[in-house]
């Protein structure tokens, strides 16, 4: 007696074109996925940034209510954790300083603010990821002023 296989007992795997179809679809949604997720943490960077001059900012002014005067240039941002030595010093300097912890916030870049103060006006700029002036992204330069 003959034993005969049907049609539906015999096994049948993928073929290979159908193996790379698949691979290509799995790689183009880890590429959006991923190009998703880059994208939201250069963003993330950027708004604690912002968040970061924004804290700056109301300690200057606070600084400003207490001595009448912004910190010059020179002073810099460590007038606000420091009671500066240099002309004109403040008469009315907050005892531990103006930032909470005694220490000046840095950018999302582990970097620290450039500070620039004229005739009572005063610029707050982190240089984004590449440290240098210009850039687009998450290397564009923050200022106070664009926010």
């Amino acid at each position: 007696m003959r034993h005969s296989r049907t049609s539906s007992s015999r096994q049948r795997g993928f073929t290979l074109i159908e193996v790379m179809v698949v691979i290509a679809i799995i790689g183009g949604i880890l590429a959006m996925v991923a190009t998703n997720i880059i994208g939201s943490a250069d963003q993330a960077r950027v708004d604690t940034t912002k968040n970061q001059i924004k804290l700056i900012e109301g300690a200057l002014d606070m600084y400003k209510l207490h001595n009448f005067r912004y910190p010059t240039t020179e002073q810099g941002l460590e007038a606000l954790v420091q009671k500066p030595s240099s002309s004109p010093e403040p008469k009315n300097y907050q005892n531990g300083g103006y930032l909470k912890g005694g220490k000046m916030p840095v950018d999302a870049w582990d970097n620290e603010f450039l500070y620039f103060e004229d005739k009572g006006q005063y610029e707050i700029i982190s240089l984004g990821s590449d440290q240098s002036e210009g850039g687009e992204g998450d290397a564009a330069d923050i200022s106070n002023k664009d926010l």
